[in-house]
């Protein structure tokens, strides 16, 4: 750690790296091999986030088999992807094709049975598969999809080396993205700093933060301390309603990514994430009668 402090306001509280989390290799789906940052013995959750699993690969023999049909309740999950596409289908008729820079967003409420599959056959396929709980009141909701390409998605840029992709949320700048109504009010940042770049960016004081660093390194600055994670790492964010990041010097691609905690009980079972044992046992019960 060294010493590089914003300036003292008793307002602001910046948020300091709280752990850092490597990863943990694995596969899901058909096969798919990814990495598992969230959800994993590392870091079992972050309400509300579940799972957060990046893949990455141009062997097609790491992704072709994909994520075939599969159920779910009682969470949404997100897709955004870096490179390459990716077919959605699912029971309740929505069907389409992200493409590098796109994103999904699917609320499986009370159920849906759904599949994600490569539309390609050789390349680059990279991307994040982001899991948020809905809270107790939304888990039977009526399922939902928003899919949106990278057209779609603004871009903030500021002139001192900062592109900001606003996926959800609103930044300080006023920019805010095409997914909104989301429960848990979540911010989904794509950030990319030019060497040496600095961003000064507020969050809301109670939701929980993780930064994850694509590319390059980042320098997380807050009362004194400064602490640097590089590429493939998650560094969770401890409380603030600001942060401050530094590139490095072949400056920096990372996710910002925040949202509300609910605070509720969270019973898990594979693609089933409820509030109560009973509850996971009547999902069980209503996958297997066809009432998904």
């Amino acid at each position: 750690m060294t010493s590089d402090a914003p300036p003292i306001d008793p307002d602001i509280r910046y948020r300091k790296i709280d752990r850092v989390i490597p990863g943990q290799p694995t596969s899901d789906g058909a096969g798919v091999r990814l990495t598992r940052y969230i959800g994993s013995q590392s870091l079992s959750e972050l309400d509300p986030f579940l799972l957060l699993d990046f893949f990455e690969s141009d062997n097609p023999d790491d992704y072709l088999a994909g994520f075939p049909s599969h159920p779910h309740r009682g969470f949404e999950t997100v897709t955004y992807l870096l490179a390459g596409k990716m077919r959605h289908q699912d029971s309740a008729g929505h069907n389409g094709v992200i493409e590098a820079g796109g994103v999904q967003w699917m609320t499986a409420g009370r159920g849906i049975v759904h599949s994600e599959m490569p539309e390609q056959e050789n390349g680059r396929l990279a991307g994040f598969q982001l899991w948020v709980n809905l809270p107790a009141t939304e888990k039977y909701c009526e399922p939902a999809y928003h899919e949106y390409p990278q057209s779609q998605v603004p871009v903030e840029k500021r002139g001192d080396g900062v592109v900001i992709r606003v996926i959800t949320g609103h930044t300080s700048g006023g920019i805010s993205g095409p997914v909104s109504g989301i429960a848990t009010r979540p911010l989904y940042l794509d950030v990319a700093l030019s060497p040496g770049a600095q961003l000064k960016e507020s969050t809301d004081e109670q939701h929980a933060a993780f930064i994850f660093v694509i590319q390059g390194q980042v320098d997380v600055i807050a009362d004194q301390e400064r602490s640097t994670l590089v590429a493939a790492q998650l560094g969770v964010l401890s409380e603030g309603n600001r942060v401050q990041f530094n590139a490095g010097g072949s400056g920096s691609r990372f996710l910002l990514v925040a949202a509300q905690p609910l605070n509720e009980p969270i019973v898990r079972y594979g693609p089933f994430v409820m509030n109560t044992r009973a509850q996971i046992e009547q999902a069980v019960r209503d996958f297997n009668s066809g009432r998904f």
